[in-house]
């Protein structure tokens, strides 16, 4: 135990708080309670994109994912307007294959990750590999006109959508 570094450290708390903010929003039985829960997972996985040197990949997933996607889930969850009253209950018997191919599912993982040496975090290439400077380089020096390209088809799939969704003048 002497041996663990700081970032072996940060590595286990955000590994534990993702996996307990996880199981958070599996058993709450609040839906908004439940989206909130998942936010915070995604800000323990973007701190492990950090540990890993990654600082765009955790940026845009916390822009994406914890900034767009979880808010349009919680707008809808709070508009449906879920009771208990309406909401079908699951018999004993969904609830225990539930629980038996979820146990099996563990199982598996636990079987899978047994004959692995520790885990532990290398640093493979440079260490500056995850920074926004160097994949800009990359992406506007290497890949110029790919990425052109595809700013152009995204530009025609939004006229396109436009197109289709104008309703008629008459």
């Amino acid at each position: 135990m002497l041996g663990y570094t700081i970032t072996q450290w940060l590595f286990g708390i955000l590994s534990f708080l993702a996996i307990m903010f996880a199981l958070m929003v599996v058993f709450s039985r609040n839906p908004v309670n439940s989206v909130l829960y998942l936010v915070l997972t995604f800000f323990c996985i973007a701190g492990h994109y950090l540990l890993l040197n990654a600082q765009f990949l955790a940026v845009v997933h916390i822009a994406v994912y914890a900034g767009a996607i979880m808010v349009l889930f919680l707008f809808v969850i709070m508009l449906m307007n879920l009771n208990q009253d309406n909401e079908p209950q699951k018999n004993i018997y969904s609830k225990l294959i539930a629980g038996v191919i979820g146990g099996l599912l563990l199982f598996v993982m636990v079987g899978a990750l047994r004959g692995t040496d520790h885990l532990e975090m290398k640093r493979y290439g440079h260490p500056d590999i995850g920074l926004v400077k160097n994949l800009g380089q990359v992406l506007f020096h290497e890949y110029l006109f790919p990425f052109e390209i595809v700013s152009v088809l995204l530009l025609a799939a939004l006229v396109g959508a436009i197109m289709l969704g104008k309703k008629e003048l008459k």
